[in-house]
């Protein structure tokens, strides 16, 4: 049952706010989980007596039901917007949440392709047996020899390639360019790719500026893309899932592994901020630590 305040919330968000319906019963649903829990723990007599501890209790509880982190962010948001409702209009004098501060969020490592791995996939992209190897081979190609991001690649077309320096002009996000190399197999198989395979396709469509087109000619859409890889990893011995910016990780962690320095890989991958790029040291570490274990005569002890 609604307290006072809850019914006055609610005509509140409806007629001030003007939340959706979806919206307002997600609100209201956040006040009502939280009184519930309160009934259930030690009683509750009024929102107003709610005191930190209460709230601190209340969000231990919320990870232990490891909820999303985005999910238990919209309950506290939600209850602190409760309360300062309440302040407002002076039902409550404290704000209980005030001062609660999720835990930080643990960064997952990017997931990468070791050399071995990518070998293996090429050897798949390469098999003449698909009609469509040269497509499959050259966006392999690129997408692991350029570092593009899934998007950049679908809208990129044959006036961004320079073929003559090995560059291709990349339009970023936000609007932002950067030119980035490529290399002899990368240069190769875009190539042949331009030249064999792509006008075939494109011959009972409208002319157009796409390099990479699906198997009716039209532009290759991102979903696509995801697609031709998943179906390279299913002919191959890998394991595992495979998505297009596992490619883009792969090819930092490569540079990095190989030598080259944060502030080069932060241009090619067309990074804002330097931190951004920074999580590859943790993979390179790792890297350097799994190789380290399995290498060296003396990392471990014999059996």
């Amino acid at each position: 049952m609604q307290t006072r305040e809850q019914q006055l919330y609610q005509i509140y968000l409806q007629a001030e706010r003007q939340y959706s319906p979806l919206t307002l019963k997600a609100y209201l649903s956040d006040i009502d989980e939280f009184a519930v829990f309160l009934r259930q723990n030690g009683g509750f007599t009024s929102f107003r007596a709610v005191q930190t501890l209460d709230v601190r209790v209340y969000l231990n509880d919320l990870y232990e039901r490891k909820l999303a982190r985005t999910t238990i962010s919209r309950k506290i948001s939600s209850l602190r917007m409760f309360y300062q409702f309440m302040i407002t209009n002076e039902y409550a004098v404290d704000n209980p949440f005030d001062n609660i501060a999720l835990r930080k969020h643990q960064n997952h490592l990017p997931e990468f392709f070791y050399e071995t791995e990518m070998t293996i996939l090429f050897d798949v992209a390469y098999n003449r047996d698909d009609e469509l190897w040269q497509r499959n081979a050259a966006m392999l190609e690129f997408l692991y020899g350029t570092g593009t991001r899934v998007a950049e690649i679908a809208d990129l077309t044959i006036s961004q390639l320079d073929f003559k320096q090995r560059l291709v002009l990349i339009h970023g996000k936000g609007n932002k360019d950067r030119y980035v190399p490529f290399g002899h197999f990368a240069a190769q198989a875009m190539t042949q790719y331009l030249q064999e395979t792509r006008p075939n396709l494109i011959a009972k469509q409208a002319p157009h500026d796409y390099v990479f087109v699906n198997h009716r000619g039209e532009p290759i859409t991102t979903a696509g893309i995801t697609y031709i890889l998943n179906k390279l990893m299913q002919r191959s011995t890998l394991t595992g899932k495979i998505h297009p910016h596992m490619l883009r990780h792969t090819f930092a962690t490569h540079l990095l592994n190989n030598g080259a320095d944060m502030r080069t890989v932060q241009e090619l991958l067309g990074h804002v901020n330097l931190s951004t790029t920074q999580m590859y040291t943790h993979v390179t570490r790792e890297s350097l630590q799994k190789n380290y274990q399995n290498f060296f005569p003396r990392a471990k002890k014999k059996p």
